[in-house]
């Protein structure tokens, strides 16, 4: 069962992760607010509510606080929160002997009696809940690193010496793909969230030099592509981006570009060496003028 996601998110090599969404012998249930590119793929699709439907306790973004959500108007049609669909999937699974009368105000007053002091109240007062540092922490004053002597280690006597730590590695491209494939935010999406609003295909942004040496144009439909796939959509030729680097919208769905694929096509699988985080910054593309569509 997915929860509110979408392979527009960060999904590496994602024709792999199509090919598992069409697997015959599984059975996808979704539950969304919208149509999104994963519920295309599912078997049965469970409304969502939106933010404004349902509480929550949230901070925002780089930010120090907590704070009460609150719906403004009720469930709109079948819609149910994520709260209500687990905990009625965890009873029909044995898992609890029966629903709780409160539903989600009682996942709320959980949630809330595992703050800390002090946060609870203020989160159900309505109030903001200070973090520890008064809102204002300063690192190695108010909040340190939680390593057993509270410091940043550079090199760390836990992790073993090997080959690649803090050693050079060279550029991943190759003659076959020379380009560096970068994939920022831009003004139209949260990620991926709003995708479904994008006004028009994505622009593949270039610097002169690398459209003159393919003759490509402003506007000219391209196909941007590795040995993982490709992504057809629009030139958007520009001095802002240096020679060599290239740069595809985060956040993409399928309805974004001509053949429905986006940058995640062209992001490998790999890992770094040492704490197995992503590669994003490694795929090396090429790119081609694309006849018209």
């Amino acid at each position: 069962m997915v929860f509110g996601t979408n392979p527009a998110v960060v999904q590496p090599d994602v024709a792999r992760v199509r090919a598992g969404l069409a697997r015959e012998d599984l059975f996808t249930v979704v539950h969304e607010q919208v149509m999104t590119d994963t519920t295309a793929w599912a078997d049965v699709i469970l409304p969502a509510p939106t933010f404004l439907e349902q509480y929550d306790v949230a901070k925002g973004y780089g930010a120090y606080h907590l704070q009460l959500v609150q719906p403004v108007i009720a469930p709109v049609g079948e819609s149910r929160p994520n709260h209500d669909v687990v905990e009625e999937l965890d009873a029909r699974l044995g898992q609890v002997e029966a629903l709780s009368e409160l539903g989600e105000t009682g996942g709320l007053m959980d949630l809330t009696g595992r703050l800390p002091a002090g946060q609870a109240e203020a989160v159900l007062d309505g109030r903001s809940a200070v973090a520890p540092g008064g809102g204002t922490p300063i690192q190695f004053v108010d909040v340190f690193p939680k390593t057993a002597d509270r410091k940043v280690n550079l090199f760390p006597a836990s992790v073993a010496s090997r080959d690649g730590l803090y050693a050079y590695a060279g550029d991943p491209a190759t003659d076959r793909h020379p380009l560096s494939l970068i994939s920022p935010a831009s003004s139209h999406t949260i990620s991926s969230t709003l995708g479904e609003l994008r006004p028009s295909i994505a622009r593949l942004k270039m610097h002169p030099a690398d459209a003159i040496a393919r003759v490509i144009a402003d506007g000219d439909p391209v196909r941007i592509f590795n040995d993982l796939g490709e992504v057809h959509c629009e030139a958007a030729v520009t001095g802002d981006m240096r020679p060599g680097t290239v740069s595809l919208p985060k956040g993409l769905w399928a309805r974004s570009t001509f053949n429905g694929a986006t940058a995640n096509a062209l992001v490998p699988d790999s890992l770094t060496d040492i704490a197995g985080g992503a590669c994003f910054n490694d795929a090396r593309v090429q790119i081609e003028l694309l006849a018209r569509h």
